[in-house]
């Protein structure tokens, strides 16, 4: 379909986390070594919090509930085909920087996403929306690295 209000989309992104925490608990919880299975375990737990503080937009008594509602034209079908459905059943799970690149990989898909949209945006309010979800993610991206290097180097 090619007309999708904003809400659409927040709401396919707070899914888009969801799957990936389903996925990485599921992988923690197979044979990976005690490191990797806590990366997974954090990086599970980290996109939960992401998929609520999504939802947490489409609450009543958000200050983004006209932004929500704004429909935008977007010829090419906003979900573009998912890093997750191309992940493999067992991420290299072999260290734990080869989970991190692919949970890099994953936030850099969304904050493309968000990017695409804050360019295309018909108003002001809806460009400073999108920038906003993509400077979160930029900082989350950051987050995640750090946290995964003190694991690494502990």
């Amino acid at each position: 379909m090619r007309f999708h209000q904003v809400k659409e989309l927040v709401d396919w992104a707070a899914g888009y986390h969801r799957r990936l925490a389903e996925q990485y608990a599921a992988l923690a919880g197979g044979e990976v070594g005690e490191r990797v299975q806590m990366a997974l375990e954090y990086l599970a737990e980290h996109e939960r919090k992401m998929e609520q503080e999504l939802t947490e937009y489409r609450q009543d008594g958000s200050d983004h509930g006209a932004v929500l509602e704004a429909w935008f034209d977007d010829p090419a079908d906003f979900p573009h085909p998912p890093v997750l459905e191309r992940l493999p059943g067992c991420i290299d799970c072999s260290n734990v920087q080869t989970v991190l690149s692919t949970a890099l990989t994953a936030h850099r898909t969304l904050q493309d996403l968000y990017d695409h949209r804050a360019e295309r945006a018909a108003g002001s309010d809806e460009r400073e929306f999108f920038e906003a979800l993509s400077r979160g993610h930029e900082a989350e991206v950051r987050r995640i690295a750090r946290d995964m290097q003190r694991l690494e180097d502990y």
